[in-house]
């Protein structure tokens, strides 16, 4: 778990690193820790306010679920 911790925090780090808004939609990447691959999915989803997105990041090893972040990220 902590292998999946890392890529989820690494992931909405990113995001909120780039000072853009993310697009809406899911992506999809592979993060590689501890010599093993990991799918990463950012998932970013409108909100009621349109200053705000919530991004999810979902981490999975062979089709298993291993984690799940979210936060949300604000116009800059």
């Amino acid at each position: 778990l902590l292998l999946a911790q890392l890529c989820a925090e690494n992931a909405l780090v990113s995001i909120r690193l780039s000072r853009q808004m993310p697009p809406v939609g899911d992506n999809t990447t592979v993060c590689q820790q501890g010599g093993r691959d990991l799918a990463t999915t950012l998932a970013v989803r409108p909100t009621p306010n349109p200053n705000f997105l919530r991004v999810e990041a979902r981490v999975e090893d062979n089709n298993t679920p291993l984690l799940s972040l979210s936060t949300v990220v604000g116009r800059y």
